[in-house]
């Protein structure tokens, strides 16, 4: 991954500035990525790929394998369970363990909007396409009224996509709000910690100023 993109473990407490002759730690929370060696921006770089590409590889499989155990509505539906399950993976893929924490909460709050607005209208109606449009405008407008402006796009793609799945797969349509539900809970679960195993995968190293001993 190319320098200045998000990821897992880059803002980390690691050492090294120079005061009276003596080697000192520096906090590398305030040192952009730039500004390391490059062997340590690559080691980072590479361990921050690793970590997200095991990531996704355990959410499709969590949810594929896994969840299809309890419940499956078709291999299709199961394989697109997984590819929702990779995203709300990736959406976690966060330059800190606290930014990664604040998308978890977006991207479940959204996903509750979207599940309770999908779940009242699927339960009684069949997909159509005003169906679509209305509660699109209904999860930007009910995720703005409980003060989280920040994820009514989030919403607004979820229900799209639920919708849109109900339509493909009309029987039974009213589970798939909960099925994404599933999808979403699991691949959170699997980018949050990832994020948490991310901050420990690079440790601390002593970074020293050049000419130093």
């Amino acid at each position: 991954m190319a320098a200045g993109l998000p990821r897992f473990g880059v803002m980390m407490s690691v050492s090294g500035s120079l005061s009276g002759g003596r080697v000192r730690r520096l906090n590398l929370h305030q040192v952009p990525l730039s500004a390391l060696p490059p062997q340590t921006e690559v080691r980072a770089a590479a361990v921050d790929s690793i970590l997200l590409g095991v990531a996704c590889l355990v959410s499709y499989l969590l949810t594929t394998r896994a969840l299809s155990l309890v419940y499956s509505v078709s291999p299709d539906d199961d394989a697109l369970g997984g590819m929702w399950a990779v995203i709300a993976t990736v959406f976690l893929f966060r330059d800190s363990y606290n930014k990664s924490l604040a998308a978890a909460v977006s991207r479940i709050a959204a996903t509750l909007v979207s599940f309770a607005l999908c779940l009242a209208y699927l339960a009684f109606l069949p997909f159509q396409p005003w169906g679509l449009a209305i509660l699109v405008g209904l999860s930007v407008l009910v995720t703005a009224l409980i003060g989280r402006p920040q994820d009514e796009i989030t919403a607004g793609i979820t229900t799209a996509v639920v919708m849109v799945v109900a339509k493909l797969s009309p029987h039974d349509a009213w589970r798939q709000p909960i099925l994404r539900l599933a999808d979403t809970a699991i691949g959170v679960a699997v980018g949050l910690l990832a994020a948490w195993l991310g901050l420990r995968a690079v440790r601390h190293p002593l970074i020293r100023p050049p000419g130093s001993p």
